[in-house]
């Protein structure tokens, strides 16, 4: 097989929205923490909307990005949360995928604490070919061609034969 084909996971994307800052956050940051392995991030508001009482630039979650080998092996975790089922939908026509916990104590190796609760996440997992640098690049940044891109079925070829996930 030509080795510009191989499709390889460029990064998974962990997200947990909690529509608020404060104590709920930290603990919502220590949850992806134990889970990710590395410090998360928060996420702000981008505009206010004042019928939710949120206000522009207030914390509403965190994220964590996972790329390599770190995010292999936590995306094998994460799958066994889900009991490696995913919906069809769950792809999109670019060859990402994602997909929902809503419980983070359903992921092996994760215990629940009374102190932190229960939090639900989103998971995105990005998917790419060699040669997909070309796009994002700063000096002669190009599209990448349509024969190169990687389409949904593709994309549930690879995760069925690598991680043994069963798309409904």
């Amino acid at each position: 097989m030509n080795p510009m084909r191989e499709i390889r996971i460029e990064k998974v994307v962990l997200n947990i929205g909690t529509g608020e800052g404060g104590d709920k956050l930290a603990k919502a940051e220590n949850v992806l923490k134990d889970i990710a392995g590395q410090k998360p991030m928060r996420t702000f508001a981008k505009k206010s909307v004042r019928e939710w009482g949120v206000k522009r630039g207030n914390p509403l979650g965190c994220m964590v990005t996972l790329r390599g080998e770190r995010a292999i092996e936590t995306l094998k975790r994460l799958l066994d949360g889900v009991e490696r089922h995913l919906k069809k939908d769950s792809f999109d026509n670019n060859g990402n995928f994602a997909f929902g916990i809503k419980e983070h104590i359903d992921i092996p190796g994760i215990s629940y604490d009374p102190e932190l609760g229960v939090f639900g996440m989103d998971v995105c997992v990005t998917l790419a070919r060699p040669g997909y640098r070309i796009k994002r690049r700063r000096r002669l940044a190009r599209p990448i061609s349509t024969t190169h891109l990687i389409t949904k079925e593709e994309a549930i070829n690879f995760v069925t034969e690598k991680f043994g996930v069963q798309v409904i």
